[in-house]
């Protein structure tokens, strides 16, 4: 599924969690098994992390690619990353866990620097079926302690999120691992690590101040040239298609999630004049900016 085709569809169909209020100040995780959350109402997607043991044949649905899962598998997503699952078989088992970013950074903030929470890296990990067992058995100790009447329990289940992490990596090939060192690589890297910076947009007063590749080169120290041919040696697609891509994602939770006016979040994504926010939105998806406020998630 591309970007632009189909938006309505996409998040109409953005998949299902069940409601309970996160205080993005309050360290919190809770612990789920899959066949409890039919027919509840969702989360905000900029509020929690998201960590699931899948059980079952399906497929998960991004904005730009569909993964087919057909054995047990790890799925990761982070706040900024909407998805929708879609079953295939009728055995739908496994367990899930939601945390907020107060919870990872209590203690230690490892996980938003392991790969399955960046942009652009996997979020799926096909899991072998010894893993599978002693997953299962990870996440049934969690919900155990959430439970529990203990002052410390946050740091057992953070220890036991550290290991259902690490069973993914592991599940990965050495070489599957071993990130490319050459230049092109290393100037792309960092691209997307300024690019990301930069996001989500959660504030009037957080202004998105680099939006052309020129304005990337010169925050790289690099010729636009330099860094235009680096990303699209290693990407196949140019800085500028990426930073577009970036723009609509992050216009599509503001859309979706806030009641800003289009005004304020053209704006906030730097765009001078509402017109242009509006062209440039059309443009990359088929849509106008007003449409996708007019969806109701169910």
């Amino acid at each position: 599924m591309k970007v632009t085709e189909n938006l309505q569809e996409f998040y109409q169909r953005l998949e299902i969690q069940p409601r309970e209020s996160i205080s993005h100040n309050t360290p919190h995780i809770n612990v789920f098994e899959r066949g409890d959350c039919k027919n509840l109402l969702p989360y905000s997607r900029r509020d929690y992390y998201k960590v699931t043991l899948v059980i079952g044949e399906g497929r998960v649905e991004y904005a730009d690619k569909t993964i087919y899962i057909d054995k047990p598998a790890l799925l990761f997503s982070n706040p900024t990353l909407p998805y929708y699952w879609q079953s295939i078989s009728d055995l739908q088992q496994g367990w899930f866990c939601i945390f907020n970013e107060a919870f990872i950074h209590q203690r230690d903030n490892l996980l938003t620097e392991l790969p399955m929470f960046q942009m652009n890296t996997e979020k799926v990990y096909f899991i072998d079926e010894k893993s599978v067992g002693e997953i299962l058995d990870l996440f049934q100790k969690m919900k155990y302690e959430s439970m529990a009447n203990y002052a410390y329990k946050q740091d057992i289940m953070r220890n036991y999120l550290h290991l259902i992490v690490h069973y993914a990596l592991k599940s990965f090939n050495q070489s599957q691992q071993e990130v490319p060192v050459n230049a092109n690589a290393r100037i792309t890297q960092q691209f997307f690590d300024v690019l990301e910076s930069q996001f989500p947009i959660d504030s009037m007063q957080n202004q998105l101040q680099l939006t052309t590749a020129k304005d990337f080169a010169d925050k790289l120290n690099l010729h636009v040239n330099h860094l235009n041919r680096a990303v699209k040696t290693i990407t196949g697609k140019t800085t500028t298609e990426h930073i577009a891509h970036r723009i609509v994602l992050e216009a599509n939770q503001l859309l979706t999630y806030t009641d800003w006016a289009i005004a304020e979040i053209a704006y906030c994504l730097g765009f001078e004049y509402p017109a242009y926010f509006n062209n440039f939105y059309r443009k990359a998806t088929g849509n106008k900016p007003k449409e996708l406020r007019k969806l109701e998630l169910v």
